[in-house]
């Protein structure tokens, strides 16, 4: 059961993280239920990398180790930043562009090296999306341009990288 949670976990782990941080931006949770899913998340990919590390020694799954230490390393820094009153908002936003960037750069990598059947391009969309969320977030967060332009952004990349988790557990 526990290999199964872990294959097929992160198809519905992935959007649930960015529609919770989409309408923590949007303000209709609280601060501490977004910090108390963060701890969750930490432990998560914790226990997901020490699960799965021999599992994901070479080719594509390599990458996508790597992007899990990165990633957790990005997460631990949001929660850094949670925990300073007032909530230090610069570790926040790195977070959130950790997570555009780190999974961009796996889509990508996945796209590239996965033969034609495996559906390389919904990797390669994902990346796009993924990085064009990032783009259309960060002027949005550093308050260039509106909340509803943040909003956009998180949401370009939630369905990159839903796309190319939902393709890797359809093709696995």
């Amino acid at each position: 059961m526990l290999r199964r949670l872990r294959e097929n976990g992160p198809v519905l782990l992935v959007p649930a993280a960015w529609t919770l941080a989409t309408v923590g931006h949007a303000g209709l949770v609280e601060t501490r239920t977004v910090f108390i899913a963060h701890l969750v998340m930490d432990a998560v990919l914790i226990a997901f990398a020490a699960l799965s590390w021999s599992e994901m020694a070479e080719g594509t799954l390599r990458v996508w180790r790597t992007v899990l230490v990165a990633g957790l390393g990005v997460t631990l820094l949001g929660t850094v930043g949670f925990l300073l009153s007032p909530p230090n908002s610069a570790l926040l936003g790195a977070t959130v562009l950790g997570w555009m960037l780190l999974p961009a750069v796996g889509l990508w990598l996945t796209g590239r090296d996965v033969p034609v059947g495996e559906a390389p391009r919904v990797y390669t969309a994902g990346a796009v999306l993924s990085l064009l969320g990032m783009v259309v977030y960060l002027p949005a967060f550093l308050g260039f341009l509106s909340l509803d332009v943040m909003l956009v952004g998180l949401t370009l990349a939630n369905l990159g990288q839903t796309a190319g988790i939902a393709n890797a557990v359809y093709q696995y």
